[in-house]
């Protein structure tokens, strides 16, 4: 029997099927969604404010600065501010005391500090109650500014004490004005629980020159009122 020859494949043909094995083998696997949000691109930039609405912005915040610094001086104004009478608390009259020295000193102008202590405030207190006290008070504080021009300054220092700044007095007047003063708030007369008492003032006065200083000035005044008391306390 004859023998069957093998056939083979010819060389050709082997290198072409091992290289499209290669190719195939190379080929990159398909690549999966990616969960990533692809990044956004920027926001275009906004256009200039039109003239009008800037102009509008300026005028707005002009008012809200304008009420802001209203509400600051009223409350400055009340930090200053007696709540009870009206007047300059001792803050206040000492910071326009000060600015008044300074003035003084500047414009070689002339002034006097009076210091005023009200007498018997605290039996009328003790007998009928804070209330009356503060109506004494305001009675004082109502005298005094009859007595005094619209230029000078009224101040309480605590208590039953106030202070008056008065302009352009030489010491004369200033003594003169100091007992005119005791004698009007002498003159004064309540009505408490069916009994008529009154009350009374004693003085003392520092005169505010070229070489004036407000706090020396306020302890001489201050000074001059307690001998002053403790000398009608000895006339009654």
């Amino acid at each position: 029997m004859p023998i069957k020859k093998k056939k083979t494949k010819a060389p050709a043909a082997r290198a072409a099927k091992r290289r499209k094995g290669t190719v195939a083998a190379r080929k990159p696997a398909p690549q999966r969604a990616s969960s990533t949000p692809a990044p956004r691109s920027p926001a275009a930039p906004q256009p200039p404010a039109a003239p009008d609405d800037a102009k509008a912005a300026i005028r707005r915040l002009r008012a809200q600065l304008a009420l802001a610094q209203s509400r600051i001086d009223q409350l400055e104004a009340s930090a200053d501010t007696d709540f009870l009478l009206g007047i300059l608390n001792r803050r206040g009259f000492e910071r326009e005391l000060n600015r008044s020295v300074g003035y003084i000193k500047r414009y070689h102008a002339s002034g006097a500090v009076i210091v005023l202590d009200v007498d018997r405030l605290k039996p009328i207190n003790d007998a009928f109650g804070h209330a009356a006290g503060d109506q004494v008070l305001k009675a004082v504080v109502a005298v005094l500014a009859r007595h005094v021009r619209s230029s000078d300054v009224i101040g309480r220092l605590g208590g039953d004490e106030f202070a008056l700044l008065l302009w352009n007095l030489s010491e004369t007047d200033a003594r003169a004005k100091a007992a005119s003063l005791e004698q009007a708030i002498d003159g004064l007369s309540f009505v408490f629980r069916g009994r008529t008492v009154s009350a009374g003032a004693s003085t003392g006065m520092a005169i505010l020159g070229p070489h004036a200083d407000a706090g020396r000035a306020l302890e001489e005044a201050d000074r001059a009122m307690y001998v002053r008391k403790a000398q009608r306390r000895h006339e009654a």
